[in-house]
């Protein structure tokens, strides 16, 4: 830490800052108060300063300090201890004061303290301030329009929610979506992936640990339930969770404490829980892998996520939503658009963008065309287009065969695999519907 002095005995104030010296701390020393506020603009962590100083004293200090310089922790020391100094002191925001004479060990005591809150509420502030980003939620279908719609009618209740649905389809978006049009809006938006940690980190993420709870437990860590006090938690892939997490999770749920691991004493925490998964919890249930009562406990309202499949009328606009996120400077053919529209996306939509991004890279000139795009086996409704139009069957198969060659370079190896027939076919349909090299 960088840590400022003021005291108008310099011998006192030299020892002092030998000693927090020796703790690894940045240590200035002055001897009254104007000097003190001329310094501090070189930017410190802690202010340390007798209470009574020629010229401006330490109340007074403190006062300027408060109005300049606002968060800055100060302390006091004094020789004139009484219970009105100290109520003053407090008044004016001093987190503490020690009575002259002390041990330099009781301040260097003091100091850790003060350096370990600080770096927690730093972690805090930095955990919540990182959740915050903006929220698009893309398309105009009638799917994505039911879902906004749920959304906005369960937003400022403080109703569980579990948000269902294949990867890749946005549900945290959604979950991001409920808070800030919550009551809770002001307040942190916390979230965590269950099946990204095993079971015994992601305990000591979501409830918090004490120092010394376990080897390595140097320091009191805030789990996500305490980060999120006030606002949204979210628990991503909820399905995952581990059985004795989840008992603890439901008695978290049900009687609105927590107790961190190392502690005896349970933590109030007021938060609205948004739950999502991938899983089939029913089935889960009946395998004896999910409580069935915690299951209960988060569905309270459910919102069903549709498949980029039941929304491809929003295909396009998604397109356009990411390539104008990344600042692309070229356009997308029109054909480009209709193929990545007739696709069948098991990703979803996080698997059309990792598409597009590649598109960007192999677009030559300001244009991503067709040929940029990865070969795709027809969907169900891209083949009834087909049979729906005036093509023949020579034409589709014909159309098949030079689309699977384009997208392999010409390489006839890869095209027949992608199109499962041997090498030796692909050179007779070549041949049969007079595809030449030139062509492809």
């Amino acid at each position: 830490m960088r840590i400022l002095i003021a005291d108008d005995e310099p011998r006192f104030g030299y020892l002092l800052a030998s000693q927090l010296e020796e703790e690894g701390h940045f240590v200035k020393t002055v001897t009254n108060g104007e000097d003190a506020l001329d310094e501090l603009s070189n930017s410190y962590d802690l202010l340390i300063t007798d209470l009574k100083m020629p010229g401006m004293n330490g109340l007074e200090l403190l006062e300027k300090v408060q109005k300049i310089y606002s968060g800055l922790p100060v302390v006091f020391m004094t020789a004139y201890a009484s219970v009105k100094t100290a109520v003053s002191a407090m008044k004016f925001g001093a987190i503490d004061y020690l009575k002259k004479p002390f041990k330099l060990e009781e301040m260097v005591t003091l100091v850790k303290r003060i350096e370990s809150n600080s770096r927690m509420k730093n972690e805090i502030d930095f955990r919540r301030n990182e959740q915050n980003e903006r929220i698009n939620i893309i398309g105009k279908s009638q799917a994505i329009k039911k879902v906004l719609d749920m959304a906005n009618k369960v937003a400022n209740t403080d109703t569980t929610v579990l948000i269902l649905g294949e990867s890749g389809t946005g549900k945290e978006l959604i979950a991001k979506l409920i808070h800030s049009n919550s009551k809770r809006k002001n307040h942190p938006f916390i979230a965590i992936n269950c099946a990204s940690l095993p079971e015994n980190l992601l305990e000591s993420e979501l409830f918090g640990y004490e120092k010394g709870a376990f080897t390595g437990a140097e320091k009191r860590k805030p789990g996500r339930f305490f980060l999120a006090d006030g606002g949204t938690l979210f628990l991503d892939e909820i399905g995952e969770l581990p059985a004795g997490t989840q008992a603890k999770l439901l008695r978290a749920l049900q009687e609105k404490v927590i107790n961190p691991i190392g502690s005896v004493n349970p933590v109030k925490i007021d938060i609205r829980l948004i739950a999502a998964t991938n899983r089939d919890l029913e089935q889960a249930i009946e395998k004896g892998e999910f409580r069935e009562d915690l299951y209960y406990r988060l569905a309270v309202f459910p919102i069903f996520m549709p498949a980029l499949e039941q929304r491809k009328q929003d295909i396009p606009l998604l397109i356009d939503y990411f390539l104008d996120s990344i600042n692309y400077s070229g356009s997308i053919s029109s054909e480009a658009v209709e193929q990545l529209s007739s696709c069948r996306w098991k990703g979803n939509i996080r698997e059309l963008f990792n598409v597009l991004e590649r598109a960007t890279i192999l677009a030559e000139g300001n244009q991503i065309t067709s040929d940029n795009l990865p070969y795709r086996k027809p969907t169900e409704n891209n083949l009834k287009k087909a049979l729906d139009s005036d093509m023949s069957l020579e034409e589709i198969e014909r159309s098949a065969l030079l689309i699977a060659l384009k997208k392999c370079n010409g390489n006839k190896t890869e095209a027949a695999k992608k199109l499962g027939i041997t090498r030796r076919m692909v050179y007779s349909r070549m041949k049969a519907y007079n595809i030449s090299n030139e062509e492809i």
